[in-house]
Parts: C-alpha cells; sequence; structure tokens
C-alpha cells in the first residue's frame, strides 16, 4: 500500500505596512517590493504546529542588522536576523506576529496574522480486496483512485464553515485538474501513475469569500496486483489469518479454497480462473476439490486473476492428498 496521508492548514495573512510598502503572497515572500521580505514556511501549517519565519532583503545588510519579534503584542525573540519559529494554537486561532528590523539605526517593521485550518485528504483506491478482509485496498496499477478532501474550517468568530461552501481546486502533477474543481467539488478520480512512479494529487481550498485558504497533498504509488488463496474452513470461515503458498497438504475428504484478488481495478468484477494440472478446473472465487480413489497422489493448482486483458494476477500451489496423518508413539 503506497498512499500517505497529510495533514495541513489555511493560513490567512494579512500584511500592515507602517513606514514600508508590501505585496501580500500566500505561503511565499511577503514584501517582495518593501525594505525586506518575509516568507513562511510550510506554506500551509499545521494546527498545534509552528511555522517558520525567514527574511531577505536585497537593500539591507542583515547580517548588521537586529530583530524583535513579537507575537500577539509580546516580545518573544531580539537580536541577531535569524530564522525565528512560531508556535500556532488551535483550529481558526490567529496568531498575530510583527517583525521589526533595524538597520543602520533606522527601524522597518512588518505585520502578519497566521490563522490554521484543518484540511486532509484522502485516498479511496477503486481496487479488488475481499468483501471480509480486514485490511484496505491497494492503489491499483492502471486503475483510478479517488482522493476526498475534508476541510475543516473556522473563522476567526470559531464558526466552523459548511464544506460544502468552500471551493476545491484540484492539482494532478503540477497540472490543475479545471472540470473537477468548484465550490463543493471535495473529491476527484486520479489515474493511477506508472509502475515504480509516483502521483502528487494537492488541492487548495478557499472560502467563497476568498479570505480562508488551505490545502493538502499526498502521493500515490501503485501496488502490482496480486491473488492470494486461503482455506474456507466449514466452522471458522475463510482463514484470512494465513495465506496459502507452496504446498498444501489436503487431509480429509475434501477441501474448499477461496481466491482473494488484490489490487486489481475495478473494472467490472474480475475473472478468477482455477487451473488443474494446466487444464482448466472451474471460475469463480471458491473451489473445492476432493481427492478420489485410494494412495498418495499430488497434483498442481495455479490461478488467475484477471481485469481486462493486460492487469493480471498469478499464483501457484502444490497439492498432496492420500496421505495418513502421523501417530505418536503410543499409536494414536
Amino acid at each position: 500500500m503506497s498512499y500517505r496521508l497529510f495533514f495541513v492548514s489555511f493560513l490567512s495573512l494579512i500584511l500592515l505596512t507602517p513606514g514600508a510598502a508590501s505585496a501580500q503572497s500566500l505561503g511565499g515572500s511577503l514584501g517582495d517590493t518593501g525594505p525586506f521580505s518575509v516568507s513562511i514556511s510550510p506554506q500551509y501549517p499545521i494546527p498545534g504546529g509552528q511555522v517558520t519565519l525567514s527574511f531577505l532583503s536585497s537593500t539591507l545588510d542583515l547580517t548588521n542588522a537586529t530583530m524583535t519579534i513579537l507575537v500577539g503584542g509580546k516580545q518573544t525573540y531580539q537580536g541577531s536576523i535569524q530564522p525565528i519559529a512560531i508556535p500556532l494554537g488551535k483550529n481558526g486561532a490567529a496568531v498575530s506576529v510583527t517583525v521589526k528590523i533595524t538597520s543602520e539605526g533606522i527601524s522597518y517593521s512588518q505585520s502578519v496574522v497566521i490563522q490554521p485550518e484543518d484540511v486532509s485528504l484522502i485516498a479511496e483506491p477503486l481496487s479488488s480486496a475481499p468483501v471480509l478482509y480486514p485490511g484496505k485496498p491497494l492503489i491499483p496499477l492502471g486503475g483510478n483512485t479517488r482522493v476526498v478532501a475534508i476541510a475543516n474550517f473556522k473563522d476567526a468568530a470559531g464558526r466552523t464553515l459548511s464544506p460544502a461552501t468552500l471551493s476545491y481546486s484540484w492539482t494532478v502533477d503540477d497540472t490543475q485538474i479545471a472540470n473537477s474543481s468548484g465550490i463543493g467539488k471535495a473529491a476527484v478520480i486520479v489515474a493511477s501513475p506508472l509502475q515504480y512512479r509516483e502521483r502528487t494529487v494537492s488541492v487548495s481550498v478557499r472560502s467563497q469569500s476568498g479570505s480562508l485558504v488551505g490545502g493538502a497533498s499526498l502521493s500515490l504509488k501503485p501496488v502490482e496486483p496480486s491473488v492470494l488463496i486461503y482455506e474456507n474452513d466449514p466452522l471458522l470461515g475463510i482463514r484470512f489469518d494465513h495465506a496459502l503458498s507452496g504446498a498444501y497438504s489436503l487431509r480429509g475428504t475434501e477441501a474448499s479454497l477461496y481466491a482473494a484478488p488484490f489490487s486489481l481495478p475495478l473494472a467490472g468484477a474480475p475473472l478468477i480462473q482455477w487451473f488443474l494440472n494446466g487444464s482448466m478446473a472451474q471460475t469463480g472465487s471458491l473451489i473445492t476439490l476432493r481427492p478420489t480413489g485410494s494412495g498418495q497422489g499430488s497434483a498442481s493448482l495455479s490461478l488467475i486473476a484477471s481485469t481486462g486483458e493486460s492487469t493480471r494476477a498469478t499464483t501457484n500451489l502444490s497439492l498432496s492428498f492420500g496421505e495418513k496423518p502421523s501417530t505418536n508413539f503410543f499409536g494414536l
């Protein structure tokens, strides 16, 4: 399985410019036209996490300048110019930061308000997995994955915004998906990348006023399809705790086996074919084997699970039957 979930947050920036004109830029440089610029990393901070402020200037000698940082009106740092970490509060809680830089006796300042909001992405692979299997589907090779954005936006007053009123802008590998973007479009269907490659899916979420912005991203990496064989016990059901491989001994008059295809694209139900000693035996998820005659014997069992003509998975099992159960020292 290869989808990774990232939790990222909203960043609202309000720039105040006492004595210095500056441009606003989300997640980038805040003050490209002023004496110094402030950049914020990460672009979308996590509530309860922190952001790092960095400073650049093409006109000021920052190596010989001093800096004062005020958070919520309280001084938290004073000294030389260096990256500064600012802790953030809970979801929707605004943090006001003022940066004052003094160079050659002249002071310059910029202010920014950082308001984190939660945005998370969940990958829902459109691939095969057994109905009763306790695990999750995998990213299918040659298939699709549904990616869902869950946005938890709160305004400054603590009111929660309905996700249906937010605008979602989807990007796949740096290409914006216009037909899947818009108000209330919180999900997108993404084609799997080629084998051994990854695909990046990101979303930018905005309120209708544009004042609240958030984003998230995740990477998708496909998994080769596989098919596993499990015992179908008449009392315990399908034994998903142990997949059969290599050799299997049939004990008793019959044995029921179950085929479970994993990571096959959902282009209709997977076709499952059983072959006994190279000859087609039957199709379907279940097969019941009944040894006939007397004495010991062996056979080969192979299995092919496929979706379409190009995507398939195979497995093999060596069967033995007619073996007498082992006895202990007392012949029991």
